[in-house]
């Protein structure tokens, strides 16, 4: 199958797996049939995959890969320390691990297209990832709280783990001690659980500062002194990578890292 045979064969599949979609009329052109794969993969629960479904899925999001550029970590030059700053798609990163700002359901965003860091990461996994993150909540038989981590593979996306956190929900208001110990909590367990897995460069998203709404400053103001400092108590030589969308989070970043 070329792409867009690929393409039309998973949107196929998911519309069969579910009578609510029965008469969707799938576009003509490849950026409509896209955003409607994309969405048909966001909507979908967890469940048990059919190792054909995988097969297709993973030869067409691995081509997808293939035309975009992919960043390797190692590439990236430290701004302080082993501290770096990287301004892009983190689904295009090739580190150890990459961060994601998760809710505390832990299975992923399901509004369709969503622009959030989760539905992307997700997205471009795979639906492997999904139904990772769902055994792992089933065992831990409740939500995720705040600042903790979870660690899954990452599919196909050029990294090699995800590790999922929850950040604090602030709003946009001003952060309580009870938000920064949260904020800070998550960025010591995701160094922790990577030092666990032995990964040698972690990249971390701006956590809570989407629609959870902490102030973009002040979670970056957290986020580089939690993480220089347990790089110092650890004497670790991890290369941490702080991953910016925003052109304001880039400045915000740059100044603290001056």
């Amino acid at each position: 199958m070329n792409q867009t045979e690929r393409r039309r064969w998973l949107i196929d599949a998911l519309l069969a797996e579910d009578g609510r979609y029965a008469g969707t009329r799938i576009p003509l052109t490849e950026g409509g049939q896209k955003k409607l794969l994309r969405s048909l993969m966001n909507v979908r629960p967890p469940r048990e995959n059919d190792p054909e479904f995988l097969r297709v899925q993973d030869e067409y999001l691995g081509e997808e890969l293939a035309r975009k550029t992919v960043v390797r970590a190692d590439d990236l030059t430290p701004l302080r320390g082993s501290l770096t700053l990287w301004q892009g798609d983190i689904t295009t990163l090739a580190a150890d691990g990459i961060v994601n700002a998760a809710n505390s359901g832990m299975t992923g965003c399901y509004s369709p297209c969503h622009g959030c860091i989760d539905n992307c990461i997700h997205t471009y996994a795979g639906v492997q990832l999904r139904h990772d993150c769902a055994v792992l909540m089933r065992e831990q038989g409740h939500e995720e709280p705040a600042g903790g981590a979870k660690i899954t593979n990452a599919y196909n996306l050029p990294a090699k783990y995800v590790l999922h956190t929850v950040g604090p929900i602030v709003g946009g208001g001003e952060p309580t001690a009870q938000d920064r110990r949260l904020l800070a909590s998550c960025y010591t367990s995701c160094l922790d659980l990577a030092a666990e897995y032995g990964l040698g460069s972690l990249a971390f998203c701006c956590i809570s500062t989407g629609v959870f709404g902490y102030p973009q400053d002040k979670a970056a103001a957290v986020a580089v002194e939690t993480v220089e400092g347990w790089l110092a108590r650890h004497g670790s030589g991890m290369k941490v990578i702080f991953n910016v969308f925003r052109d304001s989070d880039l400045e915000i970043y740059r100044e603290l890292l001056a």
